[in-house]
C-alpha cells in the first residue's frame, strides 16, 4: 500500500512544482503492461524457467510492470524518480533489500560543461538495445541477452556529447546489476559506452563492463562486451542485431577464464499503421555456467525463435501476441510429469498503456 500512496503524492506534488517555476521543466510519464503467458509444461507453482524475468507468471493474469516517473529538466539540472510494482520488480529485483525493490529509476544529473553531464544514482543499463518496457522493444518477450545483462544500474556516469552523432561514457558502477553491494565485496566496477548515430536511421553502440560479482576473498574478475547496431531503413522496417562476449576468471586455485556468448537478431514489419509482425532468432552459450547455472553436462547451450503480432488500437496503447520456443542442447527444462525435455513453448499475450 505504501508504494502506491508514494505514487499518488508523486502525481499530485509535480503540477504545484511545474507551477511555481516557469524555468523548471517537469514532465509525467507512466507504463502499464497487463499479461498473460501460458507455458505449455504446466509448471505447477506457475514459474516459467528461472533465466526469464519477465513475463514469467504461468496461466495467470498478472502486470509486469506498471511504474509512474517524474522527470525535472532544465539546461543545467536534471533528476528522474520512477517508483514501480509488477512481476518484473518481484523477480529481477529480487536480491535487493525490500524498501528498493519498487525503485524503477532515481537519478541526478548536473551539467559540467557544455556537452558534458555527471548523473548520479539508479538509473537504466548502458548494456544493450532491450529496454524494460515491453512496448519499446521489437518482440514482447526479452532476449536471451537482455534477460541476463543487467537491467539497471547504480553507481555514477561521465557522458561527453562529442557531436550530434557521437557521445562517450564512463561509468563508475556498484556491480552487475544491484542497488546495495553484494557482503563481503568492496569492490566497485567500471563500464564505458560509445553511441554512434551516422544517421537518423543507424544506430551503432558499443558497452563495456570490468568488475568482480564475487566476495573479495574470492574474487573473480568480470570482462563483457556488447555491441548492437539498430537499423531502420524505412518506415516499415526495424532491425536490430547484437552480439556478447564475456569473461570471468575462474575459482581461486584454477587458472584461465570462463566464456560466454550470445548472438541476437530482430527484425520487425510495420504492415499497416495499427498492425505490426516481429520475429527474433538467438542463441546463448554459456557452457561453464556463468550467467545461466544448469546441472547438465553441457551447461546453458540454448537457442531461441520467436514470432510477434502488435496492434495498437491506439497510439497509447498496444496488444502483443507472442509465441516462444527454446531449445537447449541438454535437457534442461521440466515438463509437469517431472521429466527433463530439450525444448519449452509458450504463448504470451500483453496489453500495455502507456502516457
Amino acid at each position: 500500500m505504501k508504494i502506491f500512496t508514494t505514487l499518488v503524492l508523486l502525481l499530485a506534488i509535480s503540477p504545484a512544482f511545474a507551477q511555481t517555476d516557469s524555468t523548471r521543466q517537469i514532465t509525467l510519464s507512466g507504463f502499464l503492461d497487463a499479461y498473460y503467458s501460458y507455458d505449455f509444461h504446466n509448471p505447477a507453482l506457475h514459474e516459467r524457467p528461472a533465466f526469464l524475468y519477465n513475463h514469467n507468471r504461468h496461466n495467470e493474469f498478472n502486470i509486469n510492470l506498471a511504474f509512474l516517473k517524474a522527470a525535472y529538466a532544465t539546461d543545467k539540472v536534471r533528476g528522474n524518480l520512477a517508483l514501480m510494482s509488477g512481476t518484473y520488480a518481484q523477480y529481477n529485483l529480487a536480491v535487493e533489500h525490500e524498501l528498493l525493490r519498487h525503485l524503477f529509476e532515481a537519478n541526478v544529473g548536473v551539467r559540467l560543461l557544455p556537452r558534458v553531464w555527471l548523473d548520479a544514482g539508479v538509473f537504466p543499463s548502458h548494456i544493450g538495445a532491450e529496454s524494460a518496457i515491453s512496448r519499446d522493444n521489437l518482440t514482447l518477450s526479452r532476449s536471451l541477452g537482455a534477460e541476463n545483462t543487467p537491467y539497471y544500474e547504480t553507481g555514477a556516469k561521465l557522458t561527453f556529447a562529442v557531436s550530434e552523432k557521437l557521445s562517450l561514457t564512463g561509468l563508475v558502477l556498484n556491480g552487475w546489476q544491484n542497488i546495495h553491494e553484494a557482503e563481503g565485496n568492496q569492490n566497485k566496477a567500471l563500464g564505458t559506452q560509445i553511441t554512434y548515430k551516422p544517421s537518423a536511421k543507424v544506430t551503432l553502440n558499443s558497452s563495456t563492463f570490468f568488475g568482480n560479482e564475487k566476495p573479495d576473498n574470492a574474487r573473480q574478475r568480470r570482462y563483457f562486451h556488447n555491441f548492437y547496431a539498430s537499423l531502420a531503413p524505412t518506415t516499415q522496417w526495424s532491425l536490430i542485431a547484437s552480439f556478447d562476449y564475456g569473461l570471468e576468471q575462474k575459482p581461486y586455485g584454477e587458472r584461465g577464464y570462463n566464456r560466454w556468448w550470445n548472438p541476437t537478431l530482430a527484425l520487425k514489419y510495420q504492415a499497416l499503421p495499427k498492425l505490426g509482425i516481429a520475429a527474433r532468432a538467438e542463441y546463448y552459450h554459456d557452457r561453464h555456467g556463468v550467467i545461466i547455472g544448469t546441472a547438465t553436462a553441457n551447461g546453458f547451450q540454448t537457442a531461441g525463435y520467436s514470432l510477434n503480432l502488435d496492434y495498437a488500437p491506439a497510439q497509447q496503447v498496444l496488444w502483443r501476441v507472442e509465441a516462444r520456443l527454446l531449445d537447449s542442447k541438454d535437457a534442461i527444462f521440466t515438463k509437469e510429469s517431472g521429466s527433463a525435455t530439450h525444448k519449452n513453448t509458450a504463448l504470451s499475450t500483453s496489453l500495455s498503456f502507456s502516457f
